[in-house]
């Protein structure tokens, strides 16, 4: 079975940083694509990162430079470190396979003074 579980989120203030991870199971993390996404409240869930099974790294234009998304295929874990953060960048975030079929319940992140 299949299991996301996202933690680190949390109320930051404006150009602070977190470090969101996902606990991953149930198949062989190592190997797999995955993605962070989000969803700002009124608005479409968008891609954020994505890693693929060989590393290579992709982000929304919105995000280079401040994040990055890494994966620790020793303890099965994906984290994304958000740097400079910004109140647009408030959102829930999701944990999800690379191929979006598996998602987490995400993480509740809030940038505010």
């Amino acid at each position: 079975q299949v299991r996301l579980v996202e933690s680190g989120g949390g109320l930051v203030q404006p150009g602070g940083s977190l470090r969101l991870s996902c606990a991953a199971s149930g198949f062989t993390f190592k190997y797999a694509s995955m993605g962070w996404s989000r969803q700002a409240p009124g608005k479409q869930r968008e891609l954020v990162a994505h890693i693929s099974s060989d590393g290579r790294t992709n982000y929304t234009d919105s995000v280079k430079g401040r994040f990055a998304i890494s994966k620790d295929w020793a303890w099965n874990r994906l984290y994304l470190e958000m740097n400079s953060l910004k109140p647009e960048d408030t959102a829930i975030y999701y944990c999800h396979t690379g191929n979006s079929r598996y998602w987490g319940r995400g993480t509740q992140v809030t940038i505010s003074s």
